[in-house]
């Protein structure tokens, strides 16, 4: 079985979409193994998109995920990294297929609802750099 990270970002949060976007997830068969809300500090902020840093609008993206709460939730079942992106849909909302939850309930290629491991190893990364070993359950069918 495979895992996967999915951030519900702050704007999701405001939206009181969690419960909509979960369903979405368990609908497809996935097992929610790992759930916290929590806020970003500037460092794990800095940690988890070091891959864009560099980039004129971070300073914006971390105004963004910084101005409120994030669910971080652990997901796990076959294919899950390929099949929750094509859940997720695109980033930019405009381009997310029609019925993804990008497309249905984001705005921009910011305020797009979730974050969503793009490879199984980010995806490991991603998971340790969120939860504690203790933290991400197996559980039986």
């Amino acid at each position: 079985m495979e895992r996967s990270l999915i951030l519900l970002k702050p704007d999701c949060i405001r939206k009181r979409l969690v419960g909509t976007v979960l369903e979405r997830f368990q609908k497809a068969g996935f097992k929610i193994v790992g759930c916290k809300m929590m806020t970003f500090s500037k460092k794990l902020l800095k940690e988890h998109y070091a891959h864009i840093t560099h980039e004129d609008f971070f300073p914006k993206l971390e105004k963004f995920m910084l101005s409120g709460p994030v669910m971080a939730i652990v997901l796990e079942g076959r294919n899950v990294v390929r099949r929750v992106r094509r859940i997720v849909g695109a980033t930019d909302p405009k381009k997310a297929a029609k019925g993804s939850i990008r497309n249905d309930f984001g705005r921009t290629s910011m305020d797009n609802i979730c974050h969503a491991s793009d490879t199984t190893e980010n995806a490991q990364i991603e998971i340790k750099r969120f939860f504690k070993k203790s933290e991400v359950y197996a559980l039986k069918k």
